[in-house]
């Protein structure tokens, strides 16, 4: 079984999308991506635009030799969106393949009007291939029954994990949980994966109290002391404060606890967390955002207006 994580935060993107190969599969995770569309009063950078389209163009090639497909939940940044914002993954960019895929799909069941509509459209896309899978098996697959989205009863919602397994190698994919809810994080576990990818707690939101952030931690080491390998990222990445909070982890465990960047071997670019900075490094014409929406400025142009050859590595512009 390989893993490859195609968006996270700490790759610059708000994203939880991942591609599970095995045996003839080829199953998607998440198949979502956006940036955020404001922080600190501010727009994303171009330098996150350009990122964000890349990881966009990679989740629609993927989706090309898919096999399966599996939504978690109906936030903009876990699925393709029939009102997709320019930053977002939109339906309309899907290969007409998509359609053919076998869909795995959290049920309709207590979602907000929003999150109602979203389930309706991708369920008339996919027509009888979206399967609700909560508390489902099927051969290798298995999915949770729905679990917090965070704390227990958080206004956000609830979502689904999936569990692989082959060849007796477990891979759980915990989306959203950001290790609030003991009995998720128990669940996790009691699953016995060999790797689990995670979203961390949103250190980033001032209104996450000590109690939360005790809860969290201490979430963190059980999985990190049961398991072999644990990733985690997602709001955890949308401030520096988690990356620091991620390598005292690691120190207090004895072992690397990864986030995306780490596992799939690449540098962290937290670009969200960095966007104030991006925007003093690198200035945006006033009105540039409007115009790139309506398809009239060009990311590529904006870089070469500003000398800027390579926006993969930012330090080099």
């Amino acid at each position: 079984m390989n893993l490859e994580i195609v968006g996270a935060e700490s790759m610059g993107v708000r994203s939880m999308c991942c591609l599970l190969t095995f045996q003839g599969h080829r199953i998607i995770i998440d198949p979502g991506v956006s940036l955020g569309y404001t922080r600190k009063g501010l727009l994303p950078h171009p330098v996150q635009i350009a990122e964000g389209r890349s990881v966009r163009e990679k989740i629609v090639q993927q989706l090309e030799n898919a096999t399966d497909v599996v939504f978690s939940h109906f936030h903009g940044d876990h699925v393709p969106l029939l009102d997709a914002n320019p930053y977002q993954l939109s339906i309309e960019s899907l290969p007409y393949r998509f359609r053919e895929l076998r869909c795995w799909s959290k049920s309709g069941d207590g979602l907000s009007s929003k999150m109602s509509r979203r389930f309706s459209e991708l369920s008339k896309l996919l027509g009888p291939n979206l399967q609700v899978a909560e508390g489902k098996t099927e051969g290798p697959l298995a999915f949770s029954r729905a679990v917090p989205h965070g704390e227990l009863n958080s206004r956000l919602g609830t979502l689904m994990m999936t569990r692989i397994e082959v060849d007796k190698q477990v891979f759980v994919h915990a989306s959203d949980i950001q290790l609030l809810h003991a009995p998720t994080v128990e669940q996790v576990i009691n699953w016995q994966p060999d790797i689990v990818l995670a979203a961390g707690p949103p250190l980033y939101l001032g209104q996450l109290g000590k109690a939360e952030r005790d809860m969290a931690w201490d979430s963190a080491l059980q999985l990190a002391s049961n398991i072999d390998t644990v990733i985690l990222d997602h709001h955890l990445m949308r401030s520096t404060e988690g990356m620091l909070w991620l390598d005292w982890l690691s120190e207090a465990v004895s072992k690397k606890v990864y986030c995306a960047a780490d596992f799939m071997g690449r540098p962290r670019q937290l670009l969200e967390a960095r966007r104030t900075q991006l925007y003093e490094k690198m200035h945006v014409p006033a009105g540039w955002h409007e115009a790139y929406a309506k398809g009239l400025a060009d990311i590529d142009a904006y870089f070469d207006s500003i000398g800027c050859s390579d926006w993969h590595n930012i330090d080099m512009c």
